[in-house]
């Protein structure tokens, strides 16, 4: 080997098959699920098919394995501050997922569109994500200084939860003259506008 030369780290196979989905997931960023295909990845990673193929075993296979990643990546990259007044932490949260929303629109898009036409993978991994969006609202407000525990309130959190997102992809969609700044004013003040209502 001649210096300059770059060294190859070899991968283990979880290390490789990781790699992978990351790739399919900053490629589901701007392109739909159905778009995302087995031949894509494989040219983006420079592997052949029957690699994807071994880690993955078939494209059903794939895409579930690609939109679980994503959905791990927007609960993580949603996570309120761990400390603060509640408003302004469901702020921040509310921030993020319009970041993110904006980041990832033709993927989740095509996540939400999944889940609603009768996928039922599709349809559980949207489910685990969004229980984990809304019980977190209960969990990190211990207290119930912003939101109290109750079914009720668990009933109005996960409804304003698909207003939320319906608000947001439709933004993203289309603007229609109102700014982000409105936008993320409607999603942080509206929840506590709501429980308010109920309390």
């Amino acid at each position: 080997m001649t210096a300059g030369t770059p060294t190859r780290t070899r991968l283990t196979p979880d290390e490789r098959r990781s790699q992978l989905l990351d790739l399919g997931v900053r490629l589901l960023a701007d392109r739909s699920l159905d778009e995302l295909s087995i031949d894509l990845l494989a040219e983006e990673a420079g592997i052949s098919r029957g690699l994807l193929y071994h880690y993955f075993g078939n494209k059903h296979a794939f895409h579930e394995a690609v939109v679980r990643r994503a959905a791990d990546d927007l609960v993580a990259q949603t996570a309120p501050p761990p400390s603060g007044d509640p408003l302004a932490r469901l702020a921040a949260s509310m921030t993020a997922y319009v970041d993110y929303v904006v980041s990832n629109y033709a993927g989740y898009l095509s996540l939400v569109k999944g889940a609603q036409g009768g996928n039922e993978t599709l349809r559980a991994i949207y489910d685990e994500a969004r229980s984990a969006l809304t019980d977190r609202i209960f969990t990190e407000d211990a207290q119930g200084d912003l939101i109290p525990d109750t079914p009720v309130i668990r009933l109005v959190v996960r409804g304003w939860s698909a207003m939320a997102e319906e608000l947001v992809l439709s933004w993203v969609a289309d603007p229609a003259g109102v700014s982000r700044a409105e936008l993320e004013h409607v999603l942080a003040s509206s929840l506590p506008a709501l429980v308010a209502a109920e309390v």
